[in-house]
């Protein structure tokens, strides 16, 4: 368990990204709802609304708070490129 660190965003991508095992940090998400409730029950995100009281009440909980957040990211290992490429590659016969 470490201290919170944390991103704020409004951006969906951005809440993805924070649950690669590199990143793994907390999103707190300045909108109302997101497209990304993986990452919201993974413990990666927290969606925080838009008003300033919340999302400073928010940032106080975060930094003081333990997380332990989970060992792999709903969206996948990050191989998938590689995965891809050599289905690819097998199927059209290229070594």
């Amino acid at each position: 368990m470490k201290n919170c660190e944390m991103l704020l965003t409004d951006s969906g991508g951005l809440q993805e990204e924070v649950t690669a095992p590199p990143i793994r940090k907390l999103a707190l998400v300045l909108r109302l709802s997101t497209e990304r409730p993986e990452a919201v029950e993974a413990g990666f995100a927290k969606v925080v609304g838009v008003k300033k009281e919340k999302i400073l009440s928010a940032m106080e909980r975060a930094l003081s708070e333990r997380v332990e957040f989970p060992r792999f990211s709903p969206y996948g290992d990050g191989n998938v490129g590689k995965k891809i490429s050599k289905i690819v590659m097998e199927e059209v016969s290229i070594p």
